[in-house]
């Protein structure tokens, strides 16, 4: 069975959580702080990880950006469940490599459904560990991005979208569907999201950026390295 930890300094919201997944099928372990988060990590890596931000000690950004920037932990799917709800947050903790955010409170159908939804979207097919376009080349497994053989600093959320393109060589993909995989499903923001960060992804791959092609009134392509 799925196994969920989850992250959270109210132990009555904590309850809540814990009761309903178990209830649905759900393998849990409940911890109040990202030291115990840490320890567990060691011994059992979970399916999914609900988090929060406001924690004591090493708040949920930090502890994400943790989590991201080991090779053990990089993949793991997060979901953010938090007081925080304006739209700065939800982007800084999205962008910060959050695969869904979800804001307090919310009812139990809904976090059930969203661990769900994640699961099923993070069941995917092993991707092959160098993604290659013309003069791009991307190692999924160290998480590093070349263009014309320099080095591309890119943010989580960039590097996420630069890989889907790859991945989808030669096809179309929407703006509804990116925000789905790279953003989460319920994400609220407008396309611009979108737009925004296919401008800053072509300015950081130079010369590889113009691979990334624009189809006007549906989204975004990577053309094949063949193609002009």
């Amino acid at each position: 069975m799925p196994l969920v930890y989850i992250v959270e300094d109210d132990v009555n919201i904590r309850e809540i959580q814990s009761y309903a997944l178990k209830n649905s099928g759900f393998d849990v372990e409940e911890f109040e702080c990202g030291k115990e988060l840490a320890k567990a990590l060691e011994v059992r890596i979970p399916n999914v990880i609900l988090l929060d931000i406001m924690l004591p000690g090493r708040d949920g950004l930090k502890i994400l950006e943790d989590l991201r920037a080991d090779k053990t932990t990089a993949k793991i799917p997060v979901i953010m469940v938090t007081a925080k709800s304006t739209e700065l947050d939800k982007v800084k903790g999205l962008d910060s490599g959050a695969d869904d955010y979800m804001t307090k409170p919310f009812g139990i159908m809904e976090l059930i459904s969203r661990v769900k939804a994640l699961l099923r979207r993070t069941e995917t097919l092993a991707e092959p560990s160098l993604l290659t376009s013309g003069c791009i080349v991307v190692d999924t497994e160290k998480r590093s991005v070349t263009a014309a053989g320099q080095a591309c600093e890119l943010t989580f959320k960039e590097f996420e979208l630069l890989k889907m393109l790859l991945v989808n060589q030669g096809i179309v993909l929407s703006r509804d569907k990116i925000m789905d995989q790279v953003w989460g499903f319920d994400y609220e923001g407008e396309s611009r999201t979108v737009d925004m960060h296919i401008k800053t992804l072509r300015q950081k791959l130079g010369e590889g950026g113009s691979s990334i092609k624009t189809v006007r009134n549906v989204g975004y392509m990577m053309s094949r390295e063949y193609e002009s």
